[in-house]
């Protein structure tokens, strides 16, 4: 297929900011000048939130364009398994269970399903955003415990719900569950749909896909290849910072 360059150009973006911020995750890992506390800060949240954010709804979106959905829901999934099993044995302390890729994979498999039933039906495209955005609004805070968004809340969630592996998969996190990236089915898959149903309305309109053409060389790049990149963005990084640590 063409590839659609603006949208290689954001996703190139996204994926230069994710490795500058979780370098500085690794500084602050090895103690290398920047403070715990920046992590915690206001700014490094919206920063983080503004990565996944983009890299989700772009995923949803491009995922009108991708042939044979079921073996790249696999591949992703794969890459998530797989990512687990080596901070599993390298860095046991910052494990990465049910990351991006999980739930880049699962919601793969998933749209393939709700592609084949709605796919065609136009009709549908409208109430599909609009449904996908408020459930993303309404769940946005489920790992927390409670309905709402950020720092609005519409009440409690039962906290029975929140127990063991497949319920924190779906987004009821268990209490003593800790992942170093945790990206769970409820609620970003509706960011994923929001994506996936704003391509659809999209669609067939000319200037829309004529402003589509534009983009940056410098970004397209690292945006054609970000799964590769991002499976293999953290090892390289944790070496350097390692190095660094060893040495100074």
């Amino acid at each position: 297929m063409n590839r659609i360059r603006l949208i290689d150009t954001i996703r190139g973006i996204t994926i230069i900011s994710m490795i500058l911020y979780h370098a500085c995750w690794d500084a602050v890992y090895f103690g290398l000048g920047i403070p715990a506390g920046f992590l915690e800060s206001a700014g490094a949240y919206i920063w983080q939130q503004s990565i996944c954010w983009s890299f989700i709804f772009i995923s949803g979106f491009c995922f009108c364009y991708g042939k044979r959905p079921v073996k790249r829901g696999l591949a992703a999934l794969g890459g998530g398994i797989l990512i687990t099993l080596v901070t599993m044995v390298v860095v046991p302390d910052a494990i990465d269970v049910f990351g991006v890729l999980y739930l880049i994979g699962s919601s793969i498999l998933i749209m393939t399903v709700i592609d084949r039933i709605a796919g065609k039906k136009k009709k549908l495209y409208p109430a599909g955003l609009v449904v996908s955005i408020i459930f993303f609004a309404v769940l946005r805070n489920l790992n927390r415990g409670t309905f709402g968004f950020e720092g609005l809340s519409f009440g409690q969630v039962p906290v029975f719900l929140y127990k063991g592996y497949f319920m924190t998969y779906l987004g009821f996190k268990d209490p003593a569950f800790y992942s170093s990236d945790y990206f769970s089915l409820i609620p970003w898959f509706f960011l994923f749909s929001t994506g996936y149903f704003s391509n659809k309305l999209l669609d067939g309109r000319e200037k829309t896909l004529k402003f589509f053409g534009l983009g940056l060389k410098i970004f397209e790049f690292p945006g054609r290849h970000s799964l590769i990149i991002y499976m293999l963005h953290q090892i390289v990084l944790f070496v350097i910072f390692y190095l660094i640590a060893s040495f100074f």
